[in-house]
C-alpha cells in the first residue's frame, strides 16, 4: 500500500460518520419507500417529505455517490440493490437500524466514547444522566425505534440459527427476552413440533402476542411478563438468549444466567446467540459491536474463554461454540451445578 493510498483509507474511515448520518436522514423521511415504485426527482421528493429541495438534492447526490441511490440526468434518482434494503417493506430492511444509530440520543452518546475509554463509565449515562433502559422506558418513542431496529436484525439472523443448529431434539424452548417473538417464530415454524414460551418485559409481550397471532402461533407459544433477572419459565427443554449477556456486565449477566440455571432441568440446554470476539487483528464487527456496548448498555461483547468462565460462576458447563453464517455465534452450555 501506498502513503497515498494509506491516507485515502484512513480519511474515509475518519469521515465515516458523514455517510452514516446521511444515511439515517433518509431512512428517517422514508426515501426509500418513496423510491420503491421507481425513479422520481428530488423535487417530487422534497414535496411528499416536506423537505427543503435545493437541500435534499444535496443529501441525494452524496447517497448516490456513496452508492445508495443512482442519479440520472434532471436530478432524477433511482435505487441501488444496496438502497432497496432502506425500503421498510423488504425482507432484511436496514432502514429501523438507520433510525436507530442516527437518533440524537445515540449519536450523543457516541459523542462520549472518549470518557467511556477514560474512565470505564457508560458514555450513554455520563451523557444523559441516565441508563439506556430507563431511558427508553421514559420515552416510547425511542423504545419502539430500538425494538424494530432488534426485529429487523433478528429477520437476517433466524434463518442462519436455525439452519445451524438441530432444535428439533428439544420438545419446548424458551426465549429469554426474546422481544416480540420474531426468532421464535421462525423457529416454531421450522419445527412444527417444537413448543415454545417467550418471556419478556410487560409491555414488549403485549406487542408479541399481535405478532405471534399474527402468524398462527398462539396456541404452540404462550407468552409470559416478567424480570429476567429475578425468574424465568421453568421446566424448558432448552433456554436461548439471544443478544441479552452482551448488554450487561458480568456480574448482571451471572443474574440473568442464574435465574436460567433455577428453572432449568439438569438435562436442559442453554444456548446464547452472540457476537464471540475473535483473535487480535480479525473480526472488527463483533469488536466494534463491543465499543458500542460500553457506549450504549455498560455491556460487553465475550471471547470463548469469557463465556466459559461467565457460565461457569453460573453453574454452567460451555459445551461448544458453533459459527453461523450470521455475525453471531451459537454458544452451548449445561447445568453442571445445581447448588447455584
Amino acid at each position: 500500500m501506498t502513503t497515498r493510498d494509506a491516507r485515502g483509507d484512513l480519511l474515509n474511515l475518519i469521515l465515516g460518520f458523514q455517510v452514516s448520518q446521511a444515511i439515517h436522514v433518509a431512512a428517517t423521511f422514508g426515501l426509500a419507500d418513496h423510491l420503491a415504485s421507481g425513479p422520481r426527482t428530488s423535487g417530487e421528493l422534497a414535496a411528499v417529505t416536506g423537505t427543503h429541495p435545493p437541500t435534499l438534492y444535496r443529501l441525494m447526490r452524496a447517497l448516490a455517490a456513496a452508492g445508495i441511490l443512482h442519479e440520472t440526468e434532471d436530478r432524477c434518482f433511482e435505487l441501488t440493490a444496496v438502497g432497496q434494503l432502506l425500503r421498510t417493506d423488504v425482507a432484511g430492511t436496514q432502514a429501523p437500524i438507520a433510525q436507530l444509530v442516527g437518533r440524537t440520543s445515540y449519536w450523543q452518546a457516541w459523542g462520549n466514547l472518549l470518557h467511556a475509554v477514560r474512565s470505564g463509565d457508560t458514555a450513554f449515562n455520563h451523557a444523559h444522566g441516565t441508563g439506556v433502559w430507563e431511558h427508553r422506558a421514559n420515552n416510547p418513542e425511542e423504545a419502539g425505534i430500538f425494538d424494530r431496529a432488534m426485529a429487523s436484525l433478528t429477520d437476517g439472523f433466524g434463518a442462519a440459527v436455525i439452519a445451524a443448529c438441530d432444535f428439533s431434539r428439544f420438545a419446548n424452548v424458551v426465549d429469554v427476552g426474546g422481544g416480540n417473538g420474531t426468532f421464535l417464530a421462525d423457529l416454531l415454524a421450522a419445527h412444527p413440533r417444537v413448543q415454545g414460551a417467550l418471556f419478556d418485559q410487560p409491555h414488549v409481550i403485549a406487542w408479541a402476542n399481535a405478532s405471534l397471532a399474527s402468524r398462527g402461533l398462539s396456541r404452540r407459544c404462550q407468552t409470559v411478563a416478567g424480570d429476567f433477572f429475578l425468574r424465568v419459565p421453568e421446566g424448558g427443554d432448552a433456554y436461548l438468549l439471544k443478544s441479552i449477556l452482551h448488554d450487561w456486565d458480568d456480574a448482571a449477566a451471572i443474574d440473568i444466567l442464574r435465574a436460567c440455571h433455577r428453572a432449568m432441568k439438569p438435562d436442559s440446554r442453554l444456548l446464547v446467540f452472540e457476537h464471540v470476539v475473535g483473535p487480535p487483528n480479525s473480526g472488527p464487527r463483533g469488536k466494534f459491536a463491543d465499543l458500542n456496548m460500553l457506549v450504549i448498555t455498560g455491556g460487553r461483547e465475550r471471547s470463548r474463554e469469557e463465556f466459559g468462565s461467565l457460565f461457569g460462576q453460573a453453574g454452567f458447563r460451555l459445551i461448544s461454540v458453533t459459527p453461523t453464517s450470521a455475525p453471531l455465534c451459537i454458544i452451548e452450555g449445561m447445568p453442571d451445578n445445581f447448588s447455584i
